[in-house]
Parts: C-alpha cells; structure tokens; sequence
C-alpha cells in the first residue's frame, strides 16, 4: 500500500478549528501539574494561549471567541520585562541567524555568552566574606541550576578533602525545583508524592514565616532567632562534618510568597559560617528586581557561596539558567584542577547562545527601565491597596508582599487562626473566579493563600485593576459559599 503523506504543520494548523486543535492537546501533550485524568477526559479545559502583550495575554478555550486575561502571575513569576518586546526577538533572530547553536565544552564560547557572563558577575551581589562573585555556569531552567548546585557542593567537599560533608539542608515549603535533587530540595510534599522523593541527602528545617510559625507573642526577631536556634541543633545532631550546603530562597515563592521576618537571615547565616556551611542563594524568582532590589540577597543582607538564576535572566524569552559561582568556591575548583583534571559537568545546551542572546537584550531593558525601583514603587502601592481591600474582610488572614511579591492568607477565623478547611478549596475558588472576570491570579500550593506576581512593567492602573478584582471574588466566593452552607 502506498503510505499516506501526513499534512505539514502549517496546513495542520491552518486547518485546524479550535475544538480540533483541542483534541490533539488531550491527545498528545503531557502537561505539568494537570490532573491526567480529568484532562484526557475534558473535565479540565485545554487553554491554548495564542498572543500577548504588555501584561496580557490572550487565549481561546471552550470553543468560546478569544479572551483577553490581566496576567497577575507573569507566567510562571518569569515574564519580569512584560511579553510581546520585539528588542528581544529580534536578539533572538540575529543570533539564529549568525549562530544557533555551539556548544561551550573545552573552552568554546560566543561574543554573547561571553558579555553576559561578565554582566552577570559584575551585577551579582557581594559572597561569602564580603568577597565578589566569580564565574557563571549555565543550564536551561531552575531545577537543573540547584541539580548543578548539589553537584558543586559535593565536588568542593571532595576537594577540600572533607567527603562526608555533603548534606543539605533545605526549608519547609521552599520551593527549589522539580528534579531529583532540586525536587528534593523542594520542601512542598506534592511535588514529591508517588516519585520517591525526597532523597536521603537532603535534612528539613522550618519555614521562615513568623504568622504561622511564632509561638506566645514570639517578635518577628525572636522568631528568627529561635530558627536559628533549630537549625544549630539539627546540624548539631546530624553532625557538622555530614552537612555541605543550605538552601534558601531570600522570599520563599512557591511556597506562599513569604518575605522573611526581621533579623532572619542575619541569625541564620551565623549559624552557617560557624559550621563551615556554604549558602546556596536561589534567586531564580527573586532575581532580577522582583523584590525592588536587583538581587534578593541585595535586600536582605545575603552573602552566598552560590546563587541560583533563571526566570527573570530571560523573562522567559528563552530557557536559560545559571550557578554564579562565589569566590570560596571557585578558587577550590581552580586549585584542585591540578589533580582533579577536567571540571565534569556540563549540558548540550549550557551557554546555548541563543538564550544568552535572549538574557542580554532582557537585561538591556530590565536596566534602561529601571524595572527594578519599578517593582519598589508600584509593588509597595498594591501592597498598601491589597491591605485596604483585603484587612476587613472575615477571612483574611495576612496580608504580606515586597516588591512585587505579594499574597493574601485565608483563614476561618483571623481572630485565633483557625485555619480553613481545605476540602472548601477557598483560594483556588477565589483565583478561578477572579480568572473568569479577567485576572490570572494563583491560589499558592498546600495552602489558603492568593498569589500575585505580576510582570515588572505593572501600572499603578493595573495595580489597582488586580487587586479589586481579587476582592470582588473573594467576596463573591464568599456569599457563594454562604448559599452552600459551607461552614468555614
């Protein structure tokens, strides 16, 4: 039999209606964090995003006409310039168009990854002992950056000739990947469930949050140094010579977007030095001027051994991540290659030029923009405008946010923190009903809290539009949830 020509991918989409094109997601794509079953089935919706712009974006879903949504989230926390800025597809097209594609093995390097990488060093915050920072290797997303941070924590323990100090400590509700180590890292047991995670090499620590986590009138100061305090007694127990690294992101994200109460990262960090523990800073969220200051470590006061980069070193034009290598560090690795020989870790894609192209030009706007004091300024205004919105309303817990990192907590009782039952699912209502009016908001994992971190080119304006938005629906949910009877 003759074999039947398959149509190309342009008459496949020109063909395609949308309830078609529909069909083909449920039956060939595997998403991330979708419910399998309730996709393949329809239950779940298939969005497909088609534009954007600014800080919107459309999509078609439903066999509905085109939608036009606020994004309050900037994807994934990642689109820091705002979408649709032809400076940085254009970089793109010239370095496809000059060189797609050499890798970085044995020294190869391109003119791109080579002004990006000494950028980077000169922006990064100061490191251990004040000292600077000194060389950058990359990858393509977060979670292969702290893959390649454990890495280093180990090959430097080695060399130093201490090889059982390779544990690492990482925080309740931290968010640090979704790979093996990295997944482990993660503090968030549902990136863990049914995939054998976490792995024996990572120890847990507390959270850096002083609402739920302080006790008897306990100050945003005692609170941390009584974290502190823990921690020094689980290295403690565990043994200093068995613990390599600590993990922290400056504001924990994922995990509710959390800025750390007064004082934390001081105390923590004399724990860390006493022990002789290297700080692996993860910025990929906070990088970059999220938190109104170019790195998060800038903000609190952080001086790391490593920093984790991505999102925000692109804004998500392309994949690319990086390990921005501290002096103590390096220069282990610099003198044990007389014996070690060849550093041997590496990926196809690590210094992909088109992505370093992509970092550049995102870079170039992030600081002609001045998206950074951007963030500060309208990120404190919605802050003080989610305060008035929110404060009065009977099951707002805490309202909290730096730059534009910003949440609201949900609780049955404020009064004596009861918390919400999550069978009721409050915040994921409250986030799919601030969706249908037009804003992408996000109720954050394992908890009752609505997420905001939108695009660092957000208008006052816009500002104003996503914060009562996010209260209308919330009052919304609320009397919906009175006419159920749902008792909270």
């Amino acid at each position: 039999m003759p074999a039947t020509a398959l149509p190309t991918r342009a008459e496949t989409i020109a063909t395609a209606s949308l309830a078609s094109m529909e069909t083909m997601d449920r039956t060939s794509v595997l998403h991330p964090s979708t419910h399998v079953g309730d996709f393949a089935s329809g239950k779940l919706p298939s969005t497909i995003v088609e534009s954007a712009s600014g800080v919107r974006i459309r999509i078609r879903e439903n066999g509905a006409p085109a939608t036009e949504l606020l994004d309050a989230f900037a994807g994934l926390y990642c689109v820091n310039i705002g979408y649709g800025r032809t400076e940085v597809a254009d970089a793109i097209s010239r370095q496809a168009h000059q060189l797609a594609y050499f890798h970085t093995y044995a020294g190869h390097s391109t003119e791109e990854l080579i002004r990006l990488s000494d950028r980077l060093v000169r922006m990064a915050p100061v490191g251990s002992a004040g000292e600077p920072m000194q060389r950058v290797f990359y990858g393509t997303s977060g979670s292969d950056a702290n893959e390649t941070n454990a890495k280093l924590v180990w090959y430097y323990h080695n060399l130093i000739g201490k090889p059982s100090k390779k544990r690492i400590i990482a925080r309740e509700r931290a968010y640090h990947g979704n790979s093996v180590m990295a997944g482990s890292m993660t503090g968030l047991n549902f990136y863990h469930n049914f995939m054998d995670l976490p792995v024996a090499a990572i120890l847990r620590t507390g959270a850096p949050h002083h609402y739920w986590g302080a006790s008897g009138g306990e100050s945003e100061g005692d609170f941390s140094a009584r974290r502190a305090r823990e921690l020094e007694a689980l290295i403690l127990r565990e043994d200093p010579e068995t613990i390599g690294a600590f993990i922290g992101e400056p504001v924990l994200g994922t995990g509710g977007l959390i800025p750390p109460p007064e004082g934390y990262w001081a105390a923590i960090q004399a724990v860390l030095r006493k022990y002789e523990i290297l700080l692996i800073a993860d910025e990929v969220i906070t990088g970059f001027g999220r938190t109104g200051r170019l790195f998060g470590c800038d903000r609190y006061g952080m001086e790391p051994d490593l920093i984790t980069i991505a999102k925000g070193l692109t804004s998500a034009y392309a994949p690319l991540s990086g390990v921005i290598v501290g002096q103590r560090v390096y220069e282990v690795m610099k003198a044990g290659s007389a014996e070690a020989g060849v550093f041997p870790h590496g990926y196809t894609y690590t210094g992909h030029p088109i992505g370093v192209a992509a970092a550049n030009a995102n870079l170039d706007i992030l600081e002609r923009e001045n998206l950074t004091q951007n963030a500060e300024e309208v990120g404190g205004s919605m802050l003080t405008a989610l305060h008035e919105a929110f404060d009065g309303l009977p099951i707002t817990g805490e309202v909290r946010g730096v730059g534009l990192m910003l949440a609201v907590e949900f609780v049955a009782d404020p009064a004596t923190k009861r918390r919400l039952d999550p069978a009721n699912t409050v915040a994921y209502r409250i986030s799919k009903r601030a969706r249908e009016l037009g804003v992408i908001t996000r109720a954050m994992p394992q908890s009752e809290a609505l997420g905001f971190a939108p695009p660092l080119v957000l208008t006052r304006g816009d500002a104003d539009q996503i914060v009562e938005t996010a209260a209308r629906a919330t009052r919304e949910v609320l009397d919906a949830l009175t006419r159920e009877g749902v008792q909270l």
